[in-house]
């Protein structure tokens, strides 16, 4: 599956309130949180952001909390995946529950200016700079991973998995 969208820019250590606060903690819808993606950065990310989009950061994204309102929110927003140096593991984990492609590329998050065209491969990990024209190679999930992924998270995959009998107590 290939996604392509426009790169947002984020430096080094986001944090889980930077990229939703806390005080939007009290849902889970992610219509709502993904009003409030970002909106600590101050750089107006909501009116940006386009379906499809990406965004691309520097080391230790998405530390912080626990929490998975953060992946969450950048999924509903409509941010197709996330390419960073590194991430912080509690949100790596996160984002694979709630089906977010996450890439972990230094080059491809170093070299990336805001509004580059990114494509990404997620079968290969090969990520485009079609902007720059540049190709870099990221590590590609496991496909136990993939699956979850494809699936939208883990709970949707653990239900497909589910015979129908089990599922939903029927």
């Amino acid at each position: 599956m290939a996604l392509r969208g426009f790169a947002h820019i984020y430096g080094d250590h986001v944090d889980t309130d930077v990229i939703i606060a806390a005080r939007y903690l009290n849902t889970t819808d992610p219509a709502e949180l993904a009003k409030h993606c970002m909106e600590d950065a101050g750089d107006n990310f909501m009116a940006r952001v386009q379906p499809g989009d990406l965004m691309v950061a520097g080391e230790n994204f998405g530390c912080g909390s626990s929490r998975e309102h953060a992946p969450i929110a950048i999924k509903a927003a409509g941010v197709s995946a996330v390419i960073a140096k590194n991430f912080a593991r509690i949100f790596f984990r996160n984002a694979i529950n709630v089906g977010l492609p996450i890439l972990e590329c230094p080059e491809a998050a170093d070299d990336a200016q805001a509004g580059d065209t990114l494509e990404v491969e997620l079968e290969t990990g090969v990520i485009r700079n079609v902007t720059q024209g540049k190709t870099y190679q990221s590590t590609p999930f496991p496909e136990f991973l993939r699956a979850i992924i494809d699936a939208g998270g883990l709970v949707p995959y653990v239900k497909a998995q589910l015979p129908a009998q089990a599922c939903c107590g029927q």
